[in-house]
């Protein structure tokens, strides 16, 4: 029988034993171990039965393999020394004969040929083969070759400690550099606080003190025993993942990939609860990094000073009798300092913010803080002197950046408790792109950001309002508060606003201000949804957005906050579009709460406003009044209502110059509320709005907000604000012309052809969005308000407007909101009879969508 045939049946074998043992719990060092000493045998046995006795060469495990760690689909590297690089004919055919033969036993082998000359020179110039070789071991062949290479490369000038420290410091920075720790889908190899990470540590002590492991630092002082614990318990659930990873999808794969997680998990061992067995797993995962981060940070610090001892020493600043700055560290003099006075650990944090010149703590005093951190009693929330020391902190201009470095070390959750329930804590879908600890400390960033002048242009509202708070401490404190009770069960704006009014009190806060934090606790979504959901052109909307904030003084703290909120769940939440939602709504708030209930919003004095402001536009252009006062009289006034002075000028100009029998589409050069503008006139027919829907679907751009409406002589006027998927506006002219061209093609098609729309992405296919239809309470007896929540899959707004035809309903106007996989949308809707939709015909819709939207999806 084929000998690499039998091979390739036993490592088939080997795996589903791994795997069995691996579902058993067995420790993950030993089947790690187990798999690299089967290979060694497999490798060893092939040499010797390809005979290369006769031959000065030798066959060396390198890079991950040569430290005897070997994952189901990891990499055999392999490097083959040789004596001569003219090598026999007969060595070169052994050799190639021995690859194949490798292959063929289902071995993913990556090797090289080299004597150790090229060795030497190639490993002398590239950082990553001297590290592949640093960890090099003899499998078999000429023994004397390979001591020659194992001493070559532990002479002092193949890579000086001092040299390979920057190097692979700066090897570390690169990769750091393109990755994030809390990435949703994380490489575990290679994001910050990954196995790299710990691995650098390794690299770096091998060449330093010659260590074969870890356990060596401790001997040499580097290490204590407890780090080296948490570095080895950090490793072993990191390779828990990897090894589950490998196995599940049948390649040497290191990122947690959304449809690879829930698997994962189960292998794991994870189960539902109260929080989905992916959760828990990846919260144990992004607990876990931020471990090994902080560990890598001081043991790389202190390798630093014991390698580049040569170096100019840091400048040293006296502070108080308790600290001193190091450069742009800061330094505890007293080793006894935080477990003798704990609030000196709070205290050393208002240092930072009080000194801008320090960023970082010094690794010696931050082992001191690691230790005063594991033996707290309680909550150092507890102590009423570190109260006094946080207050201050949430006073300072510069405090934010304390609370940043008192996250980045755990202070935040050991002194409070409830910090520490959510570090970690991932949500399962596409729109929250952190933790919600890692996601309130970048909305804290956020607030920091606010306060520089720079940022004006960005967020010229929240850069004028934030430097007008009466007490920024307060948004400070919302911040720190408005998630802080997810993942618990029920309401978590209700139970963060408990937690808030009780963190008031304890801290002595006046009720007012406590108050005020609770609020801004409860209300923090409130704004975003009335500004992104609702129709805030409509008065009702506004006045009643009005009432729950009360003041101007509530309305800033909440904009402030929300602006900071969104900009901090992923890097595409924020967008001109929302800025403009939420903008519109901060003023026209503003306006109500300055005029007071006593005068409401006259609507026809508002119609009567745009008209003439666009009036007036019309005529400096040169429109004649009659032309004007004809197309007008065959618009309702609710046109006026939904439209701004500019837009009604733009339409009007356009439609008067227009062939009225032919459809009209205009796309805006210039932005309106952040997103381009796209405006359709047509003779109104059957499924319009799902035609344009199903075009713009295909032509991949995301719709934001619709205005729906009919002229007097049923003709549609129908306006969208669109967006490209990366969140811009339609800038280039041959894809507005594109655009263009194809909904004209649409509109005067007699039968429109069936609609083809994109598969579902590859990300997507793991979520299950469960399809919600709701009738919201409204004011106005001549519309309902309809909310409707499902998986954002393609052509999704071409059958809401498929399924309105079927059911006899008008669209007025609709909000989409997509909120990762979920598409959250608000719809004003009428019946054929103008009238808002009884409780039979919102049962019929509700029925018809739900069957419509959760029928099964192109793969």
């Amino acid at each position: 029988m084929n000998t690499a045939l039998v091979a390739k049946n036993t490592l088939v074998d080997l795996n589903q034993r791994l795997l069995a043992q691996f579902a058993q719990k067995q420790p993950i060092t030993e089947l790690v171990k187990e798999r690299c000493v089967f290979v060694d045998e497999l490798l060893q046995q092939a040499w010797q039965s390809f005979d290369f006795n006769e031959q000065t060469i030798a066959l060396i495990a390198v890079g991950g393999y040569g430290r005897g760690e070997l994952h189901p689909h990891s990499d055999i590297d392999l490097l083959i020394l040789t004596q001569t690089e003219a090598q026999s004919q007969q060595a070169q055919e052994l050799i190639s004969q021995f690859i194949t033969y490798l292959w063929d036993s289902g071995l993913e082998i990556g090797h090289s040929v080299r004597t150790i000359e090229q060795t030497l020179e190639l490993g002398l110039s590239d950082i990553s083969t001297a590290t592949n070789l640093l960890e090099a071991r003899l499998l078999s062949g000429d023994e004397s070759l390979f001591d020659q290479l194992y001493d070559a490369i532990r002479e002092h000038d193949f890579w000086p400690s001092d040299t390979f420290f920057l190097a692979k410091k700066q090897e570390q920075q690169y990769r750091h550099a393109k990755a994030n720790a809390f990435d949703l889908e994380p490489n575990i190899k290679s994001c910050p606080g990954g196995l790299r990470d710990i691995q650098t540590v390794a690299w770096v002590a091998m060449r330093h003190f010659d260590a074969a492991s870890l356990q060596e630092l401790v001997g040499y002082g580097f290490l204590e025993p407890i780090e080296l614990t948490e570095l080895l318990e950090c490793q072993d659930f990191l390779w828990q993942l990897r090894f589950s990873l490998h196995m599940i999808a049948g390649r040497d794969e290191n990122r947690l990939l959304f449809d690879l997680q829930r698997q994962v998990a189960a292998a794991m061992g994870y189960e539902d609860a109260t929080q989905l067995a992916v959760e828990q797993m990846m919260k144990r995962y992004y607990r876990t990094v931020r471990r090994v981060m902080e560990l890598n940070e001081m043991l790389l610090q202190l390798f630093k000073r014991a390698t580049l001892h040569q170096t100019a020493p840091l400048t040293i600043q006296p502070i108080n009798d308790h600290y001193q700055r190091r450069g742009h560290f800061i330094e505890v003099l007293d080793n006894q300092l935080f477990e003798q006075q704990p609030e000196q650990i709070i205290n050393l944090f208002l240092l930072v913010a009080k000194n801008s010149n320090i960023q970082r703590i010094y690794a010696p005093t931050l082992r001191l803080l690691r230790k005063a951190r594991r033996g707290l009693k309680g909550p150092l929330q507890d102590n009423p002197e570190c109260r006094k020391y946080l207050m201050r902190i949430l006073k300072h201009p510069r405090g934010i950046t304390a609370l940043s470095l008192m996250h980045k070390h755990g202070i935040l959750s050991s002194y409070l408790p409830a910090w520490r329930n959510i570090e970690g804590q991932m949500q399962f879908d596409l729109f929250h792109a952190y933790t919600v600890d890692e996601h309130t400390h970048r909305l804290l960033l956020n607030i920091d950001r606010f306060s520089q002048t720079e940022q004006i242009d960005e967020f010229p509202l929240g850069a004028i309002l934030i430097n007008q708070l009466p007490k920024k401490g307060l948004l400070v404190l919302g911040a720190i508060f408005h998630d802080i009770a997810k993942g618990r069960g029920g309401d978590h704006s209700k139970l963060g606003s408990k937690d808030a009014l009780d963190f008031c009190k304890l801290h002595g806060l006046n009720d007012h201000d406590g108050r005020l934090v609770a609020w801004l606790v409860e209300n923090h979504l409130v704004m975003s949804v009335t500004a992104q959901r609702r129709d805030i052109s409509n008065p009702d909307v506004v006045a009643a957005f009005a009432d729950r904030v009360q003041d101007a003084v509530h309305l800033s703290y909440l904009y402030c906050l929300t602006v900071a909120d969104i900009c901090a769940t992923n890097h595409k939440a924020w967008n001109n579009w929302k800025g403009s939602l939420l903008r519109d709504l901060y003023f026209s708030t503003q306006r109500v709460l300055a005029r007071g209930k006593e005068k409401p919003i006259d609507v026809a004095e508002r119609v009567q406003e745009t008209k003439q402001k666009a009036q007036k536009e019309l005529l400096r252009r040169g429109v004649k009044q009659k032309n004007i006062d004809a197309l007008w009289l065959r618009f309702k006034d609710d046109y006026f209502l939904r439209h701004q002075p500019n837009q009604v000028s733009w339409h009007t100009e356009a439609l008067l110059k227009h062939d009225k029998q032919k459809p009209l589409v205009l796309i805006s050069k210039h932005t309106t509320r952040g997103g381009s503008e796209l405006f359709v006139y047509a003779k109104d027919k059957p499924k319009l709005f799902a035609t344009v829907m199903a075009v713009l679907d295909n032509k991949n751009i995301n719709v934001h907000d619709a205005n729906v409406m009919t002229s007097n002589d049923d003709y549609a006027l129908d306006t969208f604000v669109i967006l490209e998927q990366d969140g811009e506006p339609i800038s280039q002219l041959s894809r507005i012309q594109s655009i263009k061209k194809s909904l004209e093609k649409a509109l005067t098609a007699q039968k429109p052809k069936p609609s083809k729309f994109r598969k579902l992405s590859r990300i997507m296919k793991p979520f299950n969005v469960r399809t919600q239809v709701s009738f919201l309470p409204g004011t106005n007896h001549d519309t309902s308000m309809m909310e409707l929540i499902a998986l954002d899959f393609p052509g999704l707004l071409a059958s809401v407007g498929e399924v309105l035809h079927r059911c006899d309903i008008t669209l007025l106007s609709a909000k989409i909101t997509t909120i990762g996989e979920r598409a959250e949308d608000f719809f004003i809707l009428q019946n054929n009879a103008g009238s808002e939709l009884n409780e039979a015909q919102q049962a019929q819709l509700s029925e018809a969508l739900l069957g419509a939207l959760s029928t099964p999806l192109p793969q």
